[in-house]
This record gives C-alpha cells, sequence and structure tokens, in this order.
C-alpha cells in the first residue's frame, strides 16, 4: 500500500489526517524499522506493506467505534505498538495506556512516544490479568485466541465499555460453543470480517460489551 493508498482508504473510513500526522507515522515507520535491527518487533519491514498491514490494519477498529466518543483506551500486549501507537497519532486526544510483559518492548515504545512528542499516552510493563486499572475501550491485536483473551483482558473494561480483539480468520476459534462461553458473562455487541485491501486477507473485529450484571440477568 503506498502512502497514496494509504490516504485514501484512510478516507473511505471517514479518518481525515493532517500533514503533521502523516509526517509521525513515517518518522514511526522509520523508527520501527530502526529497533527492529536491534530487538524482534515484526516480521513486516517493506514500506509499502508496514503501511497496509500495521497502520492501515490498526486503523479499521474505526469500523465498529467511533473513537472520536471515547476518552480512555488499553491496548493489551501492543508488541510494536499496533495498534496504540497509530491511534494516538490519529486521535489524539484519546487517553491510550499501552501494556506489555517484555521490557525491551517498553524500552523501545517509551522512545517512540518521546521522540515523536505524544502526549497522554504511557506504557506499563505489566501482563495485563496483572493491571488492575479500567477502561473506556480495551483493544488487543493478535495477541491470544478469543477464549483466553476474555480472561484477561475483560477486568480491564469499564461497566458498559467495550473490549475489541482484532484479529485474522476466526472461522475455527470462534465457535458456536466459544461464544455460547463468552456469552455467560459478557455481551457480544459485534463481530466485523472484512477483507484487506490490496491482498484481500481476512480481517475480524470482535466486540464484547461488559455489560451490568443485572442486564444480564434479564
Amino acid at each position: 500500500m503506498t502512502k497514496d493508498e494509504f490516504r485514501q482508504e484512510l478516507e473511505k473510513l471517514n479518518i481525515y489526517l493532517t500533514e503533521e500526522q502523516y509526517k509521525k507515522l513515517e518518522q514511526f515507520y522509520e523508527l520501527l524499522i530502526d529497533w527492529n535491527k536491534k530487538i524482534n518487533l515484526t516480521r513486516i519491514v517493506e514500506k509499502e506493506e508496514v503501511y497496509l498491514k500495521h497502520f492501515y490494519d490498526s486503523l479499521t477498529i474505526t469500523k465498529v467505534i467511533d473513537l472520536s466518543t471515547i476518552k480512555t483506551l488499553c491496548d493489551v500486549g501492543t508488541g510494536a505498538g499496533f495498534p496504540g501507537i497509530v491511534l494516538k497519532i490519529c486521535y489524539p486526544d484519546l487517553e491510550i495506556t499501552l501494556i506489555d510483559a517484555r521490557n525491551k518492548r517498553v524500552l523501545y515504545l517509551n522512545e517512540i512516544i518521546k521522540t515523536l512528542n505524544l502526549k497522554k499516552i504511557k506504557v506499563i510493563h505489566i501482563r495485563g490479568e496483572e493491571y488492575k486499572e479500567q477502561f473506556d475501550c480495551v483493544v488487543a491485536r493478535a495477541v491470544a485466541n478469543i477464549e483466553k483473551l476474555v480472561k484477561y483482558t475483560m477486568h480491564l473494561v469499564k461497566e458498559n465499555g467495550m473490549f475489541i480483539a482484532m484479529k485474522g480468520d476466526i472461522s475455527t476459534e470462534f465457535s458456536k460453543n466459544i461464544r455460547k462461553i463468552i456469552e455467560r458473562e459478557y455481551k457480544i455487541e459485534k463481530t466485523e470480517i472484512f477483507l484487506l485491501p490490496k491482498e484481500n486477507s481476512k480481517r475480524s473485529l470482535i466486540v464484547l460489551k461488559n455489560t451490568p450484571k443485572k442486564e444480564k440477568s434479564n
């Protein structure tokens, strides 16, 4: 995906960035590639691939949530900073917390935040299941299967808040049986399945709502 194609596809998502935001994404790419030589962050290094499979893919979350309507977001197992860093660049008013269990990645992410002069964003060196704060929206991209994700992320979601699992093909892992298990505790608000532009690989967004207990029993 070229930069022009990236811009065009973002506009289809109703995302219109400033030139300064596009510049920060470019800086992010350069920093990612530089750090990737020192620590293992991503196997995807070609610029057009990064713009498609990391930058654009991170922003597809807007298919299921209006990020301008929420205040706080937590990216669990953020890894190289996807989607958290991309969301911060594109939605600067969001208060974002990045969580990762690997200290080397935390050091890298702090350097990204400092170099890009990003505000209202912090990195926590911790496992998701050990963190105690709560957020309007919690997201995890390509971290673990949905059954495991629910167990160590939903405690981070405020009442009536949303958890969004960003995944590839979920035809096997999101079976009827798994759905039933999840629905005993949480509401499956939406499942969005689509194809990435150009290469047409399958992507899925599973949205769970942390519904108050009294609503669940009705």
